[in-house]
């Protein structure tokens, strides 16, 4: 029982830090308000029968998706001079405590993902495929719910951001990295070792 204890104790002073190191960064910016925004207003102009109703809301959301592009880059650039040693990741599914440090090569690092994860928003805002408004949605809320499972994963556990991506958005992880732009799949693969 003591060991339970220790283990949980240890467990949550380790994820405390680096929810903390993570806070501090995205404190100075409204980027969660503007994925919600953004994500409630695609669900409202998908299901506005009116057309022209629908292209008001399409047009609208052009603000929020730029402001979030700008946010999340200066997030990214304020992150990338984060110490290393308190960037990684494990990639092993379950929380262990101080496993990026154990393990070292069994890690990636969050500034590096983060960075991947700025082009794949902007790239999908940008629409430079000229995608349908519909499917342009549909790749911006993968982008942004990869970079949320990403947060999750460095905050807690790969299983717990997993879990939180299938609570939130009835979304599965292999969903949302085969919805993503093939760009930033293999960018984030390769960086993973997928």
């Amino acid at each position: 029982m003591l060991i339970s204890v220790g283990f949980y104790t240890l467990k949550s002073r380790y994820q405390n830090r680096r929810i903390a190191l993570l806070g501090r960064h995205l404190g100075k910016h409204q980027i969660e308000k503007l994925m919600e925004n953004l994500t409630e207003g695609y669900l409202r102009a998908l299901g506005e029968a009116d057309p022209q109703r629908q292209a008001q809301i399409w047009n609208l959301l052009v603000t929020a998706e730029a402001a979030l592009c700008e946010q999340f880059k200066r997030f990214v650039a304020e992150f990338s001079g984060a110490n290393e040693a308190d960037t990684r990741v494990s990639k092993l599914a379950m929380a262990v405590p101080y496993a990026d440090r154990l393990f070292p090569g069994a890690t990636f690092d969050l500034r590096k993902v983060l960075s991947i994860h700025a082009q794949g928003i902007n790239h999908a805002v940008q629409n430079a495929e000229h995608r349908s408004a519909k499917d342009k949605a549909y790749t911006v809320c993968a982008e942004l719910f990869l970079m949320q499972h990403t947060c999750h994963w460095f905050c807690r556990s790969k299983a717990v951001a997993s879990a939180r991506l299938l609570a939130r958005h009835q979304t599965s992880y292999e969903q949302v990295l085969q919805s993503v732009a093939p760009a930033t799949r293999q960018a984030y693969g390769a960086l993973l070792g997928r």
